[in-house]
């Protein structure tokens, strides 16, 4: 079945420019709002001729409307193609996401990043990790932007240590070789330290 592409506008009621609501068909094709079509014939009883606010063709005596079924379950499908693609784009990548390393085209935003690939994974991509068995051992954390960067070169390992008597960050395998006996506190703790110092004080 070939797919026909629609949007929203072929289904908007040139009354009040919005989705059609409980929509009707006019004798002479035009569908409308229950409530506009009813709105603009209730202003029209006084001269007693009914006109179509599209085509402007009249009739007398007032039609009878009938609800179009058929148009009614194309806009309700179309609300739901709609509510879904909506979905889908808000799981896309945008400024300050972290980009799944695995998508092609536009990327999604990665859930998580993997220590032992050295990679970011959309909610698609991590899938493997949860299902393959050799990967199931693989270290996941939640999305890291510049993976490379927050890895210890040394040890594979994320750097969440800050060293304070090197000044420096490190991994945790760091801390207890090459770092054992420095003064060491979480890089979180560390950065939180900081942003409290560098705020001005209060008086």
């Amino acid at each position: 079945m070939a797919f026909i592409p629609v949007s929203q506008d072929e289904f908007s009621c040139c009354v009040c420019l919005d989705l059609l609501k409980d929509p009707v068909t006019v004798s002479c094709g035009h569908s409308f709002c229950l409530t506009c079509i009813t709105g603009c014939w209730n202003q029209e009883d006084q001269k007693g001729v009914y006109s179509c606010p599209q085509c402007r063709e009249t009739f007398t005596p007032r039609p009878v409307l009938r609800r179009n079924t058929m148009l009614t379950e194309v806009i309700e499908k179309l609300k739901k193609t709609e509510l879904q693609s909506d979905a889908k784009a808000s799981s896309y990548a945008g400024p300050g996401d972290v980009e799944c390393d695995f998508c092609t085209g536009r990327k999604h935003k990665a859930i998580k990043s993997c220590l032992t690939c050295m990679g970011s994974y959309c909610e698609v991509h991590i899938q493997p990790h949860y299902e393959v068995t050799c990967l199931k051992k693989h270290k996941l954390v939640n999305a890291i932007s510049q993976l490379q960067g927050k890895i210890c070169s040394q040890h594979d390992r994320i750097i969440e240590v800050f060293c304070r008597t090197d000044k420096k960050l490190i991994c945790m395998l760091c801390s207890m070789d090459d770092h054992n006996g420095h003064k060491t506190v979480s890089a979180a703790a560390e950065r939180t330290e900081k942003q409290v110092n560098l705020s001005p004080s209060r008086s």
